[in-house]
């Protein structure tokens, strides 16, 4: 494990709600320097699933994202409470957004979204053996679901149709490995 560089001398507490806590920290800085540093500390996992049918289709959730102030297409996510299982909440966010449940789970993918001033951890599962059933978004998701081939989640992520960087990473990833499979 590489040295620390960094020293804090203080914090103070910004902003908290529910899902985020802003902190800016008064530290030393590697070059010895007096400085602050902001983080923001996520209350949730960020879960992702890329649920796999039999046909080699997976499932996109649309929704409008307040954020960016603009429409998103993404693999279902969600969060899980810090301390809970990741899984379990990955569980009930493909069922939430899509209807789906599944016989079978791998974890695929894990990956901090933005280390310079977050601690933001995400977890990707695939999901197979998939069955049907009822969507049952939030209240506050209004959410389109569409059922697409592979290749279109792939070729929609090169096009820059999806920019969500959890989907990204994960349906990369997954694209390299098909393609390796194929090759062999």
């Amino acid at each position: 494990m590489e040295h620390n560089p960094w020293q804090i001398t203080g914090e103070q507490n910004i902003y908290d709600n529910p899902w985020i806590r802003l902190t800016e920290y008064q530290v030393i800085d590697p070059s010895g320097g007096k400085g602050i540093y902001g983080k923001i500390h996520f209350k949730n996992v960020a879960v992702g699933v890329i649920p796999i049918d039999h046909e080699n289709h997976t499932w996109l959730v649309g929704q409008f994202r307040f954020p960016l102030q603009q429409y998103s297409w993404e693999i279902p996510e969600g969060g899980a409470p810090v301390g809970t299982a990741p899984l379990l909440s990955a569980q009930r966010e493909l069922k939430e957004e899509t209807g789906l449940t599944a016989g079978h789970w791998e974890e695929f993918l894990t990956m901090h979204l933005s280390n310079s001033v977050a601690d933001e951890l995400a977890i990707v599962y695939l999901a197979t053996e998939l069955q049907a059933g009822t969507a049952s978004p939030e209240e506050t998701e209004q959410l389109q679901v569409k059922r697409v081939p592979l290749e279109t989640a792939f070729s929609m992520v090169a096009k820059g149709e999806i920019t969500d960087a959890i989907s990204v990473a994960a349906l990369l990833k997954l694209q390299v490995q098909w393609q390796q499979s194929i090759q062999k």
